[in-house]
């Protein structure tokens, strides 16, 4: 079926640096997409709402949404420190009461969470981060910082610092999965397969012009086109194969025991992507 048959799809994605190889090309890859930006918690509450039809979600929300099917191998995940996900101690990490999160993270906090459980047997208590505050001056022993703003973070400022997906490597020796593209239920199936491809190709497409794209988006963030190409070939994995799977599956049996995201959930993906 040609694109301009095609039922309307509603995309959502992140507004970060992090997502911009993801999304090369996406309007004429798929025109019959509509995309809008935002926060990732936004975005799950906008899928969860219908308001989106497809969005790149926080994995977490992907096992707090039932029926909901993962509909591409683009993902965004780390195979090691990934730069911009940062967990800031006061104190020593086993002396923190209390936890303030970023209000655009929903997998990020539940990784704290649990590396703060794993590390240090402790649990704190949690405090909201508005994204606009000033987090050095959020008033917490610890403090998660995501996106783009978590790269300018001073480490000699804090106590400590955790790059959460190095040290989630160090745990458990896996990748960290932190967003996929996600759709709702109900979504037309042959759109759906359309984007599918359509995603893949862009996020190809994204990686092949990797240096022109830090080129454009480094520098407005206050990051030279250098660094924002180190983002993403050193600290980025966008591909959703085997081991990506097996980290996420390690992050959800550790959100279970934790009673930080429903038990029984199964892994769904769309037809295309079932191998």
């Amino acid at each position: 079926m040609t694109a301009d048959k095609l039922r309307p799809i509603r995309v959502g994605a992140v507004s970060y640096l992090n997502s911009k190889p993801l999304l090369y090309g996406l309007r004429e890859e798929a025109p019959f997409a509509t995309l809008t930006l935002d926060l990732p918690s936004r975005l799950a509450t906008g899928l969860a709402e219908e308001r989106y039809d497809v969005a790149l979600i926080p994995a977490i929300e992907y096992f707090r949404q039932p029926g909901c099917e993962i509909v591409s191998d683009a993902c965004i995940a780390a195979h090691g420190p990934v730069w911009s996900v940062k967990l800031l101690f006061r104190t020593e990490p086993e002396k923190v009461r209390t936890l303030a999160l970023d209000e655009g993270s929903r997998t990020s906090a539940t990784l704290a969470r649990i590396l703060l459980h794993r590390r240090c047997g402790i649990e704190p208590s949690m405090r909201p981060l508005p994204i606009d505050a000033d987090f050095g001056a959020a008033d917490a022993d610890a403090v998660l910082v995501i996106g783009d703003r978590a790269m300018h973070v001073r480490d000699e400022d804090y106590a400590c610092v955790w790059d959460l997906a190095q040290a989630w490597g160090e745990e458990r020796n896996l990748p960290f999965v932190f967003a996929m593209w996600v759709a709702r239920p109900g979504v037309d199936r042959e759109a759906l397969a359309e984007l599918e491809a359509a995603l893949g190709r862009c996020r190809d497409a994204g990686l092949s012009q990797a240096e022109q794209i830090a080129a454009e988006e480094g520098p407005p963030l206050g990051l030279s086109p250098q660094a924002a190409l180190d983002y993403f070939r050193k600290h980025l994995h966008f591909r959703l194969g085997r081991p990506e799977r097996a980290g996420l599956a390690a992050f959800y049996e550790q959100a279970v025991a934790l009673n930080l995201a429903p038990a029984g959930r199964e892994v769904r993906f769309h037809d295309c992507l079932q191998r």
